[in-house]
């Protein structure tokens, strides 16, 4: 897996209602290079990944409107690039948006629960896109078996170059589909729609860790007292 040659087929990939960061801009907050930032951003990630021998990855469904779209990353808002080229030494990761830099609760559970590994899996998705309803770009909604079957190549390639071992479902429908890959596949419950005690629970229980050590801190919290 060349994470040039990776990036590059991943941008390569146009569907209807199908909004993909590394080609396409968001006419209402991304900067005029967007889609070259978050190409950068995801060859990097992926460059850092290869070279610390990462075998194991976290899996969500696919990009939010708040984090991936804007970001490039799975499961990563733009609060948490600082902290991913910190835990990644040598990286740089650029914002793609203009404004003010934009939360995500997903994110915030998912990066407070990376905090208490000792090793590091790589952040992925069964759809690496924001599928979203006809027009109203910045909505959510679940992409097709349409749209799945155009990335099931790329997703067969990383899982098969990053030499994985393991994948951790974030959620039952990325368990479903992780499955066909023939690597071991755990799952955890989603932290959205009332599911954080459950996720920090699993997460805890996969690693070997105290519940009270998976999760986010009041000052975390407090980015989304206005949402």
């Amino acid at each position: 897996m060349n994470p040039n040659t990776f990036v590059r087929d991943l941008s390569a990939i146009a569907l209807e209602n199908v909004f993909n960061p590394y080609a396409d801009t968001c006419a209402i907050h991304d900067k005029g290079d967007a889609p070259s930032t978050r190409r950068r951003n995801l060859r990097t990630y992926l460059a850092a990944a290869q070279a610390q021998g990462v075998d194991t990855i976290w899996m969500g469904r696919d990009l939010g409107h708040r984090g991936g779209r804007r970001t490039g990353l799975a499961l990563t808002d733009e609060y948490h690039l600082v902290e991913l080229q910190r835990l990644f030494p040598g990286t740089t990761f650029a914002r793609a948006t203009i404004g003010t830099a934009v939360a995500e609760r997903t994110a915030a559970e998912i990066w407070a629960a990376l905090r208490a590994l000792a090793r590091q899996p790589l952040l992925w998705n069964v759809f690496p896109f924001h599928p979203h309803e006809h027009g109203s770009p910045l909505t959510n909604r679940r992409f097709t078996a349409r749209e799945l079957a155009q990335v099931d190549g790329l997703n067969a390639s990383l899982i098969d170059g990053l030499g994985v071992k393991r994948i951790v479902s974030i959620g039952q429908d990325a368990a479903v589909y992780a499955r066909r890959f023939g690597v071991k596949v755990e799952i955890v419950r989603h932290p959205s729609y009332g599911g954080v005690t459950d996720f920090r629970r699993g997460i805890a229980g996969l690693y070997g860790l105290r519940p009270h050590h998976v999760g986010r801190t009041a000052a975390q919290e407090s980015l989304f007292t206005a949402s």
